[in-house]
């Protein structure tokens, strides 16, 4: 209670932040989800005429016509914005959002043969190349895990057949060290990266739930273990970006962005296990272990840094999306102390900063690889409403929401 009174009192010398933090989180997470509803097309465009139509049903063949929208592009980060729309829904009692994810796929699926021959015909970045080419977790984990949410409220059978495709593929093509643990095989050798964990576990976890096969929960849970093992900071509480088997050593790196794939993947798989199995104590030790990590160089804004150990580098919009999702859920489901919700409290005060009135998110680090070089990560751009934040950002709003909430979790004496 003294950490939440202390960081109330620092909020209110600072009236601006105090008069976003006022405002109802449910209300901040619907101005951001209904500016992706309002600008999200659902439309193919010729490219060489600038013609726009509904979709290629009936369309004359060209290598010009691509899909417009962003928000439908076959890309991981949409698979995180899919989800949360789904949950959105769900929480919110109101089907407007989820029915967003519902025609989101339904305009894959139902365009892909199209796009299809474009791809047999070798066509630089055809639309929904990688849901064709599924050649890495990128192309199929966090989209997977986007569709079986939707799979859930409309089980259409050719969702069901690349949902078992993506699964195969991970359980038995995606590339792994020895010991069993998910690796690239570019840019360089066998690497490990932190991103992977999200890219993988929580479609590994509801692949668990839908079929009962404990293959699954049991994949998804060394994974966890591997990547605490490989990228684990001891000194710092932190995770590295990478490790690079060749060289047996981490890359330079306690990124943001990374150690929030991290806890999202941790928190998605515990949503996911059963409620009895004996695993579920390692994960909340480990995730409790990270959540004191991070909770250890969050900025008095309440942000967190592009580079979490480095206060020199910018703050960043993404990661704080992460973290807040990740403890405030945490406490939500009772996995970790009450306590903690104050550094979630103070980390959406300062996401709430960032979001203006139309509902973009701003900061938000651009797609970013790994690099040898630290000032890599201290000059990756910034782009406003980047979808990289979106779909943390609404699921970090969700479980802020259901805190404010319960009373359990309202102090009465600010």
């Amino acid at each position: 209670m003294q950490k939440l009174i202390s960081f109330v009192g620092c909020v209110c010398l600072a009236g601006t932040v105090l008069s976003q933090a006022a405002e109802p989180a449910e209300a901040v997470m619907r101005r951001v989800a209904d500016h992706v509803l309002e600008t999200t097309s659902f439309t193919v465009v010729n490219r060489d005429s600038g013609e726009h139509f509904p979709s290629t049903d009936g369309l004359a063949y060209s290598r010009s016509v691509a899909v417009e929208s962003p928000y439908n592009q076959w890309e991981y980060w949409n698979g995180v914005l899919d989800l949360a729309m789904v949950r959105m829904g769900q929480e919110l009692h109101n089907p407007r959002y989820a029915d967003y994810s519902r025609r989101n796929m339904a305009f894959v699926f139902s365009n892909l043969p199209y796009f299809r021959r474009q791809y047999d015909e070798g066509v630089k970045d055809a639309s929904f190349f990688q849901l064709l080419r599924m050649a890495k977790l990128d192309d199929c984990g966090a989209m997977a895990a986007g569709l079986a949410d939707v799979y859930g409220l409309d089980p259409r059978p050719e969702y069901r057949a690349y949902l078992d495709r993506a699964a195969d593929y991970i359980l038995t093509k995606q590339s792994r060290l020895p010991d069993g643990t998910l690796v690239r095989p570019v840019p360089r050798e066998m690497t490990l990266w932190a991103d992977d964990l999200y890219m993988s576990v929580p479609f590994l976890a509801r692949m668990g739930r839908l079929t009962g096969d404990d293959r699954y929960f049991a994949d998804a849970f060394l994974q966890v273990q591997n990547f605490n093992k490989y990228l684990y900071d001891a000194s710092t509480g932190l995770f590295f970006h990478c490790w690079h088997s060749d060289e047996k050593t981490n890359g330079v790196a306690r990124w943001g962005r990374c150690n929030g794939w991290l806890m999202m993947a941790q928190v998605e798989l515990l949503s996911h296990l059963p409620k009895d199995d004996l695993r579920r104590g390692e994960l909340i030790n480990l995730l409790r272990r990270q959540i004191v990590g991070v909770s250890r160089y969050q900025d008095q804004t309440g942000l967190w840094h592009q580079l979490l150990d480095k206060p020199d580098s910018y703050l960043e919009s993404s990661c704080t999306a992460m973290f807040v999702y990740g403890i405030a859920r945490a406490v939500n489901e009772g996995w970790i102390s009450p306590g903690y919700l104050s550094v979630a409290r103070n980390g959406w005060v300062g996401l709430s900063s960032k979001i203006d009135a139309s509902g973009q998110v701003g900061d938000i680090c651009i797609g970013t690889g790994i690099n040898e070089d630290i000032k890599f990560y201290y000059t990756r751009p910034t782009r406003l409403n980047d979808i990289h934040g979106l779909g943390a950002t609404l699921l970090a709003g969700i479980e802020m929401a259901k805190a404010e909430r319960n009373p359990a979790f309202t102090t009465t004496n600010p």
